[in-house]
C-alpha cells in the first residue's frame, strides 16, 4: 500500500509539471508577437569552393543540359545550362535533407523528391516524406510518408505516371515510423506497403527491369544508430524480387550469405537485363560483389570488394554503365570500377590520394549519372559537390558554384576593415574568409582560404591577434594556426602515462577564456586548461561522464551479441564533453555538458564541480547537451540547449537557470515541434535579446525567451551555430548545408526590445557607422559560372518602423474583390473614374533627409512606404548637380561622395499631398575605410573643390540645355521650311544666318 501511494504521489507531481510546460509552450506574448522582423534578413556569403555532400543526381531524359541535384543537406538544385548557373528549387519546403530525386521519363515535367538522405552517418538529417512537382520543380506538394524520415530511391513506371515505387529506409535513430517498399497507383494520393517490417527493416535500393516494369528487385536493410553506437545489419537485410509490380515478394537466397547482412546496393545490366549485380555488406563491414545471370534466382560471388572508409553504410551505391557490358562502378571513398562484372576492381583514375590534398578530385562518392549520348561522360556526386568528366575519368571538371557547405561551428575575429569568419565543415576541412569585400560584385571564392584539412569542427579566434586562430579536426584534433605564416601547431592535450584513453567527442568543444586571451579550454571526458595558448595543458576536472562500455548498451531494441553487425569504425567516441562555457563576469565559473546526460559547473576554476543530471530538467537521462552558455549579465544565470533526436525524440529543448543550476525553466515555448535547438547566443548589450540556431532556421526572442520569432531571409536549412561580431553588431550563422549567413547590423532589435517605439507612429533607428570607399571592379568578363556571394548593402543603412500606411484605392478594391471572390460572389466593375483615380494616385512615400553637421542638406532619399519594419539606404553621395528640365530620360550624374564625418538623418512620410515628420534627426558617422598610398588633398579642400565644381557644372548644364532646346527648334524650322508651298532663296539665307548667330554666340 505504501509503495502504491508513493507511485500515485509521483504521478500527481509529474502531471502538473507537464501541463505547465505545455501551457508555457502555448502562451504567446501578443505585444511581442506583433513585432515585424521584415527588415532583418540574412545574406548568404557561401563559400562555393567547398560545396557539400550530394545524395542523388537526375539528368533530364530529353535535354541532357538540364540536371536536378539532391543535396544530402542542402535542398534541391536545378540547372538548365549544364551547370553554368544553378537555382535552388526546394527552399520553401519543410525539409532540406534529400535522399532521392527522380524524373518521370514519360512526362519529364513530373519530378519526385524523397526527403531524408539514406546514409547511416552520425550527422544525417531527417525528412518529412515524399514530394511531387508537376511543373519541373517550380512548385511542390508533399504527398505523404511523413514518418519515413529517410527515403532511398524512387522509380516511376516507364509507361504510367500514376504508378510509383518508393524505397523507404525509415528512421535511423529509432524503430517504427514508415519503412519498407511503398507503392502508389494514383500518382501519390494513396500509398500502401508491400515489403519490409514496421520495426527495423527498411528498403535501401530498388531496381526495375527495363523490359518488364512488373519485374522489380529490392534490397532491404536493418540498421540503427544511437549516440553511443552503430549497428549496420540484421536479420531483415536481404535481396528480394517481385514479378507482379511489387505486390508480392520473394526473398532471394541462393548464393547469398546467410546472416549479418548490412547495406546492399543493386544494379541491372542495360545490355543484358537478366544479369543482376549486388554489392553486399557482410560481417563487420566486410562483403563482396555478387552477380546473377538468371534474374536473381542464383548468385555467384565475384570478389570481396566492399565500400570502405567509414563503412558501407555511407556508400555502397552500385551502378552499371549504359554503354559497356559488365562495367560496374561502386561508390566508395574512391570510386571502384570493374570491367569484368565484378571479378576485379580498381580505383577510378585521377582520384585523390588519401594523404595528399593537392589533387584533382575530392573523395567520398555517393551518386553517379551518365549521358546516353556520350559514352565518355561521367558525373559524380561527392562530399564536396559535383564533378564531371568528358574523357572517361581521365580529367575532372569541378563545379565551384554550388554553395552547399556543411558547417558545424562558426567563429569570427576583429580584422579590419572587414572581419573574417571561420568554421569547420563536414569532410571539407576548416576554412576562413571575409564577411565582406570592397569589390563591387561581392565575395568571390578567391578570397576564401583553408585553415585545416580533414573533417573540420570548432574554430576559435584569439582576441588579441587577428591572425592567430584555433581549428579542430574530428575527435579533438586541436591546432593553433598562424594565418600570417601558415604554421599549424598540433596542441591536442595528451594523457599521462597510466591514464585511461582520452575520449574526445566527434565535435570537440574549445573556448578561449574571456578573462585571459592566452587561456584556452578543451573538453574530452574531462576539462583541460592551458595558460599558454595550448603549449601545455592541465586537466581541471575528473571524468564527467558515465564511462560505460557501449557494447553493453541496447541497440536495435535490445542488448546485442558481440558477433552481430557492430560497425566499430562508424562509431564516434562516447561518454564525452560536448559543450563548454566560462562566465565573462566571474573568472573560474565554468560550465560543461556531456553527450550522456550531465551538466557540470565549477565556481573555483575546477577545484570542485557540481554534477547536474539532465533528469533534473525533466528530460530523459541520456539527453545530449548541445550547447551551454553563461549569461553575460548575471553570473548565476545559464542557458542550455539539449537534444534527444538520437533516441527518436525530435522535440526542442531549451532551459534557463538563474541559480547556478539549482532550478530550471523551459524557454523553448513556441518553437515548433520537430525543431532541434543547436545553439544560443545572447546580445552583449540588451540582456533580453536572444538568438537560437535550430534545425529549421534562426529565431530571435525580444523578451528573454518568452516568445520566439523566426528571422527571415534563409532557406529551409539547419543552423548549427551562431556568433555575434560585436564591433559590427552582426549575427553570423553557420548552416549545415548552405554555408555561412550574416545578419548585418541587427542593433535596431535592441531598441525594439524596449517596445516604446510601438506607441509612436514610426521610428528611425540609429545605424552603425557607414564605411566610405569606392567599390572596386576587380573582375573581368568571368561568365555566368563564376561564383559571387552578396556583400552588405553599400552606404548608410537605416532600419525604420511604421505603425501604419494609408491604403491605396487599388489595394482597397483588391481586398474587397478578394473577399467577394472567397464567397463566390459577383465582383462589380469599379468604373472608369475609379480606375483613372487608381492610376493617378501616388502611394505614400518615405523620405530620408540627410544633413551635415552644419545643417546643410546633403541628400534626400525616397522610396515607397511599407508598414512594419524596413530598410532605407543612403549611398553616401551628395545630391545630383543636374538641373531639372522637362527632358525626361536625359542623362543623370550623381553627386560626388561625401567626406568622412558626422551626419544627421530625419525620416518623413509623404501622403495625401502632405509631408509629415516621423523621427529624427539622429546622428551617425561616415568613416573612411582606408587611406590611399599617396597623400591627396585634405577633406576641407575636397569639399571646397566639390562646391566650386557644382557651381561650374550647373552653369554648364544650363547652357547645354539652352543649346539643346535651340538646336531642336532649328531642326523643326528646317523641316517646316521643306513643307512650305513656295521655296525662296531668302528663306534659306535667313535660316543660315540664325544658325551662324547661334553658333557664334554659343
Amino acid at each position: 500500500m505504501k509503495k502504491l501511494l508513493i507511485i500515485l504521489l509521483s504521478f500527481l507531481l509529474f502531471i502538473p509539471m507537464e501541463t505547465y510546460s505545455q501551457r508555457k509552450r502555448n502562451q504567446k506574448n501578443t505585444k511581442t508577437e506583433n513585432v515585424s522582423l521584415n527588415a532583418f534578413k540574412f545574406r548568404n556569403i557561401g563559400p562555393g569552393f567547398l560545396s557539400g555532400r550530394i545524395a542523388d543526381i537526375a539528368i533530364h531524359p530529353e535535354n541532357e543540359n538540364t540536371w536536378y541535384v539532391a543535396a544530402g543537406s542542402g535542398g534541391v538544385w536545378m540547372t538548365d545550362n549544364a551547370g553554368t548557373t544553378w537555382n535552388p528549387i526546394f527552399d520553401n519546403e519543410s525539409s532540406y535533407s534529400i535522399g532521392a530525386i527522380t524524373i518521370d521519363s514519360s512526362n519529364p515535367n513530373i519530378v519526385w523528391v524523397g526527403t531524408g538522405e539514406n546514409v547511416g552517418g552520425r550527422h544525417v538529417a531527417y525528412g518529412d516524406g515524399i514530394y511531387k512537382s508537376m511543373d519541373g520543380g517550380k512548385s511542390w506538394k508533399n504527398l505523404g510518408l511523413k514518418k519515413s524520415e529517410h527515403i532511398s530511391k524512387i522509380i516511376v513506371h516507364p509507361d504510367n505516371s500514376d504508378v510509383v515505387w518508393v524505397a523507404v529506409q525509415g528512421p535511423l535513430w529509432s524503430s517504427g515510423g514508415e519503412r519498407g517498399l511503398y507503392k502508389t497507383t494514383d500518382g501519390g494520393q494513396n500509398w500502401y506497403k508491400t515489403l519490409g517490417n514496421s520495426e527495423w527493416t527498411g528498403v535501401t535500393d530498388i531496381m526495375i527491369d527495363p523490359r518488364n516494369p512488373n519485374l522489380i528487385y529490392a534490397a532491404t536493410w536493418d540498421r540503427h544508430r544511437t549516440v553511443a553506437a552503430y549497428m549496420g545489419g540484421g536479420p531483415g537485410s536481404g535481396i528480394h524480387k517481385s514479378e507482379d509490380g511489387g505486390e508480392t515478394w520473394k526473398k532471394l537466397t541462393n548464393g547469398i550469405p546467410k546472416s549479418n547482412l548490412g547495406k546492399i546496393g543493386i544494379a541491372i545490366s542495360y545490355q543484358k537485363p537478366d544479369i543482376i549485380y549486388a554489392a553486399i555488406e557482410e560481417d563487420r563491414t566486410k562483403g563482396g560483389v555478387y552477380r546473377s545471370t538468371d534474374r536473381g534466382e542464383s548468385w555467384k560471388k565475384m570478389s570481396n570488394t566492399v565500400s570502405g572508409g567509414t563503412g558501407p553504410h555511407y556508400y555502397q551505391e552500385l551502378y552499371t554503365s549504359p554503354h559497356e557490358f559488365d562495367r560496374l562502378y561502386l561508390m566508395n571513398v574512391h570510386i571502384l570500377t570493374s570491367k569484368d562484372g565484378g571479378k576485379n576492381f580498381e580505383q577510378l583514375t585521377n582520384e585523390r590520394n588519401f594523404y595528399y590534398y593537392f589533387d584533382k578530385k575530392h573523395s567520398d562518392h555517393h551518386a553517379m549519372a551518365f549521358k546516353h549520348s556520350d559514352p565518355d561522360y561521367l558525373m559524380v556526386g561527392t562530399d564536396a559537390g559535383i564533378y564531371e568528366s568528358f574523357d572517361d575519368a581521365k580529367n575532372w571538371h569541378y563545379f565551384l558554384n554550388l554553395p552547399l557547405t556543411q558547417f558545424y561551428k562558426v567563429a569570427v575575429n576583429n580584422k579590419e576593415p572587414f572581419y573574417h569568419i571561420f568554421g569547420g565543415t563536414q569532410d571539407n576541412g576548416s576554412a576562413g574568409g571575409p564577411s565582406a569585400t570592397d569589390e563591387e560584385y561581392g565575395i568571390t571564392n578567391r578570397v576564401w582560404y583553408k585553415t585545416l584539412m580533414a573533417d573540420g569542427h570548432q574554430s576559435a579566434t584569439d582576441p588579441v591577434y587577428d591572425d592567430i586562430m584555433y581549428a579542430t579536426t574530428q575527435e579533438g584534433g586541436f591546432h593553433r594556426v598562424d594565418l600570417t605564416t601558415g604554421e599549424q601547431v598540433y596542441i591536442k592535450p595528451q594523457p599521462e602515462e597510466g591514464d585511461p584513453y582520452e575520449r574526445f567527442n566527434w565535435d570537440t568543444p574549445i573556448i578561449v577564456s574571456p578573462h585571459n586571451p592566452a587561456r584556452i579550454y578543451i573538453g574530452s571526458y574531462r576539462v583541460w586548461q592551458s595558460e599558454n595558448r595550448g603549449d601545455s595543458w592541465n586537466p581541471i576536472s575528473g571524468d564527467q561522464t558515465r564511462n560505460e562500455n557501449r557494447i553493453e548498451l541496447p541497440i536495435l531494441g535490445r542488448k546485442q551479441s558481440w558477433d552481430n553487425s557492430w560497425d566499430v569504425k562508424a562509431m564516434s567516441q562516447y561518454n564525452t564533453i560536448t559543450s563548454l562555457s566560462e562566465s565573462p563576469l566571474k573568472e573560474g565559473l565554468i560550465w560543461s555538458g556531456t553527450d550522456d546526460g550531465f551538466i557540470h559547473v565549477t565556481t573555483d576554476g575546477g577545484e570542485s564541480w557540481k554534477e547536474i543530471p539532465v533528469t533534473d530538467l525533466g528530460l530523459p537521462e541520456r539527453t545530449f547537451v548541445n550547447d551551454i552558455k553563461a549569461d553575460l549579465f548575471d553570473e548565476n544565470t545559464v542557458y542550455v540547449s539539449l537534444d534527444n533526436h538520437k533516441e527518436g525524440d525530435l522535440n526542442p529543448y531549451l532551459f534557463k537557470s538563474t541559480d547556478l543550476g539549482e532550478s530550471w525553466e523551459s524557454i523553448s515555448n513556441n518553437i515548433p515541434e520537430r525543431t532541434l535547438i543547436w545553439r544560443l547566443v545572447q546580445d552583449h548589450i540588451e540582456k533580453d535579446l536572444l538568438f537560437i540556431a535550430t534545425e529549421f532556421g534562426v529565431y530571435a526572442s525580444l523578451n528573454g525567451g518568452e516568445y520566439w520569432q523566426k528571422i527571415p531571409g534563409t532557406p529551409t536549412i539547419s543552423f548549427r551555430d551562431l556568433v555575434i561580431q560585436k564591433r559590427e553588431n552582426d549575427l553570423v550563422a553557420a548552416s549545415f548545408g548552405r554555408g555561412f549567413f550574416v545578419l548585418d547590423d541587427y542593433s535596431a532589435l535592441r531598441e525594439m526590445v524596449k517596445k516604446e517605439y510601438l506607441n509612436s507612429e514610426g521610428k528611425l533607428f540609429k545605424p552603425r557607422d557607414a564605411k566610405l570607399f569606392k567599390p572596386r571592379n576587380a573582375l573581368g568578363n568571368t561568365g555566368g559560372q563564376y561564383y559571387v556571394a552578396e556583400n552588405p548593402t553599400f552606404g548608410a543603412v537605416f532600419t525604420y518602423y511604421l505603425k501604419d500606411v494609408p491604403e491605396t484605392i487599388k489595394s482597397k478594391r483588391k481586398k474587397m474583390e478578394s473577399s467577394l471572390n472567397s464567397q463566390n460572389q459577383d465582383i462589380p466593375f469599379p468604373g472608369y473614374d475609379s480606375l483613372t483615380a487608381e492610376m493617378r494616385e501616388k502611394p505614400a512615400q518615405l523620405l530620408l533627409s540627410i544633413n551635415d553637421s552644419e545643417g546643410n542638406l546633403i541628400r534626400n532619399v525616397n522610396q515607397r512606404a511599407s508598414k512594419g519594419t524596413g530598410k532605407i539606404v543612403w549611398d553616401l553621395k551628395h545630391k545630383s548637380y543636374n538641373t531639372i528640365t522637362s527632358r525626361s530620360g536625359w542623362r543623370q550624374m550623381s553627386g560626388p561622395f561625401v567626406t568622412p564625418g558626422n551626419y544627421y538623418a530625419t525620416l518623413y512620410i509623404q501622403k495625401d499631398g502632405a509631408l509629415e515628420k516621423i523621427d529624427g534627426p539622429i546622428e551617425f558617422g561616415v568613416n573612411l575605410l582606408r587611406e590611399g598610398v599617396l597623400k591627396g588633398a585634405s577633406f576641407e579642400e575636397y569639399n571646397s573643390h566639390a562646391a566650386d565644381l557644382a557651381i561650374i557644372y550647373k552653369e554648364y548644364l544650363k547652357y547645354y540645355d539652352t543649346f539643346s532646346r535651340f538646336q531642336s527648334k532649328l531642326n523643326l524650322l528646317e523641316k517646316a521650311l521643306m513643307l512650305t508651298e513656295s521655296l525662296s532663296e531668302e528663306m534659306f539665307i535667313e535660316l543660315e544666318n540664325v544658325k551662324s548667330i547661334f553658333v557664334n554666340q554659343g
